[in-house]
């Protein structure tokens, strides 16, 4: 054997001795962690958990046209549940500790069992009973009672107390509806009191799988302000989830109503993810950000938050005063400011209001029972949710002649200077002569008037002669020219168009048309039903020249840094959203001369002493065109008075019109009631007003408009 092989078979020989002492300590270190520390090992990685968690993106803010705050959002804690491997008794122990700390320290917690106990009962309508029980397996005869006691046995809950069990029962319903795992959780309370927090804090032992998060929390600083503009948000719900799942969680809210449902992909942010380290028994080890959560965009109405306070607060306050001095039930009011070149809303009130905060945790049910339970609320019983200027459309009565003026002047039937004779009774037919209001009140008419005279004194003999001539197809033309009797566009959920008198609306109503239904229309009644966002509309066009506006309440969409979304892309989302169609209905021009010869008349109601609005605006210092309106519902309230709805529409300052306003009060008698909360809004729009809400200095900039 030669030198060269004996190294070769030596470098064997040393790499055979390494793998083999590689082994020897390989098998010895797999001896060490198997069998001598095996046990030890095992327990370390059972209790080490990578979860992810939601960082909930903020809310964008929802700001008037100068950056006040109405919807907001702030940092605030939220209670969370994982699924761990305990018992069912120890899970039901646990959930019973959680609900009296939190009710101890008066913080709410998710409550969506639809069944009450003592008496026990069910809080859902009848006809979503039988569903509810077709998807919880129970035979649709059973009662409330029997129902509580099918789920108390299905969730193994062993507490004989009826309150402890009903506490159990609601969190172990939730949870079963929405679903957790070790990996997801489950929101079961919001907003928590540090007090709660603290004492969940120091018996967190006690409490396995649970978390407390973070989170934003809606915000609505000034309580019921612009409630039925601004909406409210809510939690999202099983089926919602199931189609959301790429954007959403199971614990996000969601807008319900208002701008808060309509500019939900906007207002929503994008959420990012929490990084949790935590142990089999539901303790968090470790928690940092893996991805960065993003705000949503700030949305910015044209309105103004001062003007929309004095227009709820005048509203209110007049409302309860005819209802005192009338002694009549008053089931609800409504209020718009409009700039009449724009169509921008300034200010919608609706009476009766709610209170948005009262959804932010989860509305409690005595607090949904008194906003809708009409057999044992009052308040239920004026149908609080309903957005009464976009929603419930009405006779407009009276304020409905200029309408039938323009009309009458525009076809020709009339002149700015033909004066009929009012003599009373309007002799039209063997069977049906009405009456002008003056010869019910005093046996005469108003002699000879022109259409300003007419307009100025209300006089329903005239306009009776000018709808007959005019006939019932063109007043329903200008009718709709004038933006009556159609939707506005305007960026909110629940409007509608409601009804223009003719033919064709009668037979729709299953009802039937005569010569003498032209009569009845032409003072604005009939089946003339239209709603105070589209009497505001009607009274800017009188006031800025018959120029058509597209009404608006939403100004812009800024992102977090600060840009605008561009206003062909935002139309053209709301378009989207509501299902609105493009309007082909045929625009009108009208001559300046009927219109002068109209507001003319406007200003009469409000400044000569004949004029119908004259006690109200004597001695007001801005000239203001108005017109009132009392127009009968034909039925009777709770303490057996005739249903007259108030109105009144007007625009100031009259030399160069800026805003319109408009105001209806259901039974309120008479049309001057209504002139009143519009005096107070005027006045505070044109600075007459002392008390101001504080403009929010540190709102994000947005382009501003001056018309």
């Amino acid at each position: 054997m030669n030198t060269r092989d004996k190294k070769t078979k030596l470098r064997y020989n040393l790499v055979s001795i390494f793998i083999y002492l590689l082994g020897i300590i390989l098998l010895i270190q797999l001896f060490n962690l198997q069998i001598v520390h095996g046990e030890e090992y095992r327990e370390q990685s059972n209790t080490r958990l990578t979860r992810e968690s939601t960082l909930e993106a903020a809310r964008g803010n929802i700001l008037d046209q100068s950056g006040n705050k109405l919807a907001t959002t702030q940092l605030g804690y939220s209670l969370e549940l994982y699924k761990t491997k305990i018992d069912t008794q120890t899970l039901n122990n646990t959930l019973l500790k959680m609900t009296q700390i939190l009710e101890a320290n008066g913080d709410a917690y998710v409550d969506s069992l639809p069944i009450q106990i003592e008496p026990f009962t069910f809080t859902i309508a009848e006809e979503k009973q039988k569903q509810w029980k077709e998807e919880n397996k129970i035979e649709e005869n059973k009662t409330a009672e029997e129902c509580f006691q099918i789920l108390k046995e299905k969730y193994d809950i062993r507490n004989e107390n009826i309150q402890e069990a009903r506490r159990i029962m609601t969190l172990r319903y939730y949870i079963a509806q929405n679903g957790y795992s070790s990996t997801r959780s489950v929101e079961l309370a919001s907003n928590l009191k540090e007090t709660t927090i603290a004492q969940l804090s120091e018996q967190s032992a006690e409490f396995p799988g649970m978390n407390i998060t973070t989170k934003s929390i809606r915000s609505y600083p000034s309580g019921s302000l612009a409630s039925h503009i601004l909406g409210y948000i809510g939690k999202i719900d099983p089926e919602e989830y199931k189609q959301k799942q790429d954007r959403y969680t199971q614990n996000d809210i969601i807008g319900r109503m208002g701008i808060e449902y309509i500019m939900e992909d906007y207002l929503k942010g994008t959420n990012g993810i929490r990084q949790i380290d935590m142990a089999v028994d539901g303790t968090i080890t470790n928690e940092y950000v893996a991805q960065e959560a993003i705000s949503g965009y700030d949305v910015i109405l044209t309105l103004d938050a001062n003007l929309q306070q004095v227009t709820e607060k005048t509203l209110k306050e007049n409302v309860q005063a005819i209802a005192n001095s009338e002694k009549v039930e008053i089931t609800g009011a409504a209020a718009v400011v409009m700039k009449v070149k724009t169509g921008e809303i300034l200010a919608m009130a609706s009476y009766p209001d709610f209170d948005p905060s009262d959804f932010v945790s989860g509305i409690s049910t005595e607090k949904w029972n008194y906003y809708t339970k009409e057999e044992e609320s009052a308040y239920a019983r004026m149908h609080p949710f309903v957005n009464r200027a976009i929603s419930s459309p009405s006779s407009p009565g009276s304020t409905y002649k200029m309408v039938t003026a323009i009309t009458g002047l525009e076809t020709g039937v009339i002149t700015t200077k033909e004066k009929i004779n009012d003599v009373g009774i309007y002799r039209f037919a063997s069977d049906y002569n009405p009456k002008c209001w003056i010869y019910q009140s005093y046996g005469r008419g108003h002699g000879y008037l022109n259409v300003t005279d007419a307009i100025i004194h209300s006089c329903n003999y005239f306009f009776y002669e000018v709808g007959n001539r005019a006939g019932i197809d063109n007043l329903a033309k200008y009718t709709k020219a004038l933006g009556l009797g159609k939707k506005t566009g305007v960026e909110l959920l629940g409007e509608v168009a409601g009804y223009v008198a003719s033919p064709e609306t009668s037979k729709a109503l299953n009802g039937t048309w005569t010569g003498g239904n032209v009569l009845s229309a032409a003072i604005g009644q009939e089946n003339n039903s239209f709603t105070t966002l589209q009497m505001a509309k009607y009274t800017s066009m009188l006031a800025n020249g018959g120029n058509d506006i597209d009404v608006t309440i939403l100004k812009a969409i800024v992102d977090g840094n600060g840009n605008e979304i561009p206003k062909e892309q935002m139309e053209q989302y709301v378009k989207n959203r509501l299902g609105m169609e493009e309007d082909t209905s045929e625009k009108v021009t009208f001559q300046q001369e009927n219109l002068n010869a109209i507001l003319k008349g406007m200003q009469g109601v409000t400044t000569e002493s004949g004029g119908t609005a004259y006690s109200i605006f004597k001695n007001f210092n801005i000239e203001v065109g108005g017109k009132t309106g009392s127009a009968q519902t034909g039925r009777q309230d709770a303490n057996g008075k005739s249903i007259t709805n108030a109105w009144f529409v007007g625009f100031a300052p009259f030399a160069n019109p800026e805003i319109a306003v408009v105001v209806m009060i259901e039974n309120g008698q008479h049309g001057s009631a209504a002139a009143v909360p519009a005096r107070d809004i005027i006045a505070e729009y044109f600075g007459m007003n002392a008390n101001r809400v504080t403009e929010d200095m540190n709102a994000k900039p947005t382009t501003q408009i001056q018309n």
